[in-house]
């Protein structure tokens, strides 16, 4: 079995006195490949840091997470913009709008997202998009640019309802990241997947360090733990867990990698 871990945060400070174990682990479960983004400046570097010393596993993505924006967001666009010229990343991300804790700054976020946008329709790239209590503006916002977002992307952490998922499924080319909160006792996901989504629109991710799934919630995650989001996944649609893993594998080599 291989997989495709779409979304971990393993360059992060959680990971830095166990890393190449933590890669170790993630090989002898079948990880083909990691897709890293960064989500402020400050994680740049580390970012790509374990990217060249795991150039064969680590992938990494480009983009400002919402709750990150600083004050003035621009000279740090600018500066992340200049690195999309100097250097091959395989996605936009992670990127979008956030107004669960903080709504104060709703247009500044939007503004902030089309301009990431941009970057995607550019140089070509898939989006890796962060949504927290603002499916409508996404929505709303990403509709603008519906025909030019050729290499789709990612809708990040999915967690919302069967009409949800399916009006983000008619943007063409996009998937639905899967995670943790999937195998959790009292989750939805397991209908809203089974009632409004194809599994050829799937792909999985831990997000890790954070939303581990059963039967190690609480812990820290990492990318060992994806063959649980698939086991889960298998148990939903009622597949076998080998063209679970086969099918989202493949539904993320065509985002990245196409």
């Amino acid at each position: 079995m291989r997989f495709i871990d779409t979304h971990t945060h393993i360059y992060d400070e959680e990971f830095r006195a166990d890393v190449d174990e933590v890669i170790g682990r993630a090989r002898e479960a079948g990880a083909e490949r990691l897709m890293l983004p960064n989500v402020d400046e400050a994680s740049i570097a580390p970012m790509l840091d374990l990217c060249e010393r795991y150039p064969d596993l680590c992938f990494p993505m480009m983009g400002l997470q919402p709750e990150e924006i600083p004050a003035e967001p621009g000279p740090l666009l600018d500066r992340m913009e200049e690195l999309f010229s100097s250097r091959k990343f395989y996605a936009v991300g992670e990127v979008g709008i956030d107004l669960y804790w903080d709504s104060s700054r709703r247009d500044e976020q939007i503004e902030v997202f089309r301009r990431e946008v941009e970057w995607a329709i550019r140089y070509e790239l898939p989006l890796v998009i962060h949504c927290r209590a603002a499916h409508r503006d996404l929505c709303d916002t990403l509709s603008i640019y519906r025909e030019r977002l050729r290499r789709g992307g990612i809708f990040h952490c999915f967690g919302g309802t069967v009409d949800e998922a399916r009006e983000l499924l008619t943007f063409t080319g996009f998937c639905l990241g899967i995670g943790g909160i999937l195998t959790f006792k009292k989750s939805t996901l397991p209908a809203v997947l089974s009632e409004g989504v194809p599994l050829e629109r799937i792909v999985v991710e831990t997000d890790a360090p954070y939303l581990t799934p059963v039967p190690h919630r609480g812990k820290r995650n990492e990318p060992a733990y994806i063959p649980f989001i698939l086991q889960k996944l298998a148990e939903t649609y009622d597949v076998t867990l080998e063209e679970v893993a086969r099918v989202t594998t493949l539904n993320a080599e065509k985002v990245f990698f196409s």
